[in-house]
């Protein structure tokens, strides 16, 4: 299946970036991490190995975003079929409701840190469908961590205002780790994390087992112990990560398939179910009246997604229920194309992360997530082993009886989310954007540009987006036209400083499949929004 007719290829927007051609691809956000899965590929492995390689890489390079103590997510298919991996960790068993009375959700420290899951699932990936041993899938992350690297201008930019926050900078672990020399490293310093490294040796070693039955586990325990946290040896050692059945939503005779709760992918489904009823393409791509529907229909799908989503055994109503067409059907009735509104949710009850994604001339396509959730996500880093924990917990909510209230052992409401795109059954593209809430919105955006109005992958990364926030607010890049602006102003939406640099826009990167593999190959984006790389042969 050859579907490259699609795209206009001389669509383009300002980073005049070229979509990559190749028969195999890794696509990330730095240049290191892109190298180290083509490296995996050319020893002999398959997207797997090379997405796992990359992962483990991104943690060095990106660690504003993610680390060895991130959550993760993952769909793949395995050239037959697709499967998703849900490595995202669970509340400790002493965080009941009374453990955390009279506060709110803590942003950072303990009080944020649920079991680290993504060292799990690069275990469980690489144990079901990789082809490399492990150990070898961690020797360029090791390599990267003791030698170093040269710091870039984005992931810079993302230090530098971490260094600055009391909330991270008190937190035990963090400036020896992350503050070398009393500050952020500077553009194109020289950073090593020889910590990491030792961490990262445990982990090949024993295939991820030192990290949850082993000294890593200890080490945590122990300075948990030692520094107020709650996490013990025995929620360490009770971790498995869990394989899940992608949703899946058709739209413009595509399926977009994402992880099913407790994650938010379930939003851009929701989004494009919204959006087919309606008429989007008869305005065009970038004018203020196709963009005003695609909002409102993101604030509809967030409204019901905030107030329903959460891990499944706590959820009053299920996936199906929320993806109905007759329900969005009705949802979408409450769309004005004149005017921004504040929704509510509905009744559908009848009676700082990183992304990147490979693909090999088997056919093998993977679409893999990793965060520490807020930037540097807890603040606190293991001292000696350089791992920086997530701050997921943060996500719970203490509202007594929410689907998403915090409970032992249960796993919180998830923002990241990879998703795939199929069409009849066949693979088409895996990808995915980063950034929170961001993702679900760009998501649909993408989509909604390349399949409705046949604009290319890399067109579609670069071209202007807006985020909304909550209420009648949003936010717009700067290069969005200005009619289409003051059209969406005209239409009541509040919209915050075009210039914000602290609105992130997500990051993304695609790979498209052309055809064949091994006579046609892929095309991939990568956004120029961080560092990102898309390499191949």
């Amino acid at each position: 299946m050859n579907t490259s007719h699609r795209f206009d290829w001389s669509a383009g927007y300002a980073s005049r970036r070229s979509p990559l051609f190749a028969r195999t691809i890794v696509s990330t956000s730095h240049p290191l991490a892109a190298q180290a899965g083509l490296q995996m590929l050319r020893q002999g492995g398959n997207a797997v190995d090379a997405a796992i390689a990359a992962a483990a890489c991104m943690t060095l390079v990106e660690p504003c975003s993610n680390g060895l103590g991130s959550d993760a997510f993952c769909i793949l298919w395995d050239g037959g079929r697709l499967h998703g991996l849900n490595a995202s960790g669970p509340a400790p068993a002493a965080w009941t409701p009374g453990f955390f009375e009279g506060q709110v959700m803590p942003k950072r420290g303990w009080g944020s840190v649920t079991v680290p899951g993504a060292v799990g699932g690069w275990a469980a990936l690489s144990e079901r469908f990789g082809k490399l041993p492990f150990a070898d899938l961690m020797q360029p992350a090791i390599e990267i961590a003791e030698r170093g690297y040269a710091v870039p201008p984005i992931v810079q930019g993302k230090w530098a205002m971490a260094a600055a926050l009391p909330e991270l900078t008190s937190q035990p672990g963090f400036a020896q780790a992350f503050l070398p020399k009393g500050r952020a490293p500077e553009v194109g310093e020289l950073f090593r994390f020889e910590e990491a490294a030792r961490s990262l040796k445990l982990i090949a070693e024993t295939r991820g087992e030192a990290f949850y039955r082993g000294e890593i586990a200890h080490a945590l325990a122990r300075f948990a112990r030692d520094t107020g946290g709650a996490l013990t040896e025995a929620d360490l050692a009770a971790y498995q990560p869990e394989w899940v059945t992608p949703l899946a939503k058709d739209f413009a005779g595509h399926t977009l398939h994402e992880i099913p709760p407790n994650g938010q992918g379930i939003a851009a489904q929701m989004a494009l179910g919204l959006l087919q009823h309606c008429d989007v393409t008869a305005h065009a791509v970038d004018s203020a009246e196709a963009q005003h529907l695609m909002i409102e229909a993101m604030k509809l799908a967030f409204a019901d997604v905030y107030r329903y989503v959460a891990e499944p055994g706590a959820m009053t109503v299920t996936p199906a229920q929320l993806l109905d067409a007759g329900y969005l059907a009705e949802r979408a009735r409450l769309i004005d194309p004149n005017r921004a509104q504040a929704f509510g949710a509905g009744n559908p009850v009848k009676g700082g992360t990183i992304y990147l994604t490979a693909a090999d001339e088997s056919g093998m396509m993977v679409s893999f997530i990793q965060s520490n959730y807020m930037g540097f996500g807890s603040g606190l880093v293991l001292p000696g082993y350089g791992i920086s924990l997530q701050n997921r917990g943060h996500c719970f909510t203490l509202e007594a009886g929410h689907p998403n209230q915090v409970a032992p052992g249960k796993r919180p409401f998830h923002t990241i989310i990879p998703a795939f795109l199929t069409k009849d059954g066949a693979p088409v593209m895996s990808f995915g954007v980063m950034g929170g809430n961001m993702q679900p919105q760009g998501h649909m955006q993408t989509l909604v540009r390349m399949l409705c109005y046949g604009q290319n992958p890399q067109a579609a990364c670069d071209a202007p987006r807006w985020r909304f926030n909550e209420g009648l607010s949003i936010n717009v890049e700067p290069h969005m036209p200005a009619a289409t602006i003051e059209g969406l102003r005209a239409r009541a939406h509040e919209i915050g400083d075009i210039h914000d640099s602290y609105q992130d826009f997500g990051a993304g990167q695609f790979i498209w499949r052309l055809g064949d593999p091994g006579t046609q190959g892929y095309v991939a984006a990568s956004d120029p929004r961080r560092d990102g790389a898309a390499v191949g042969w």
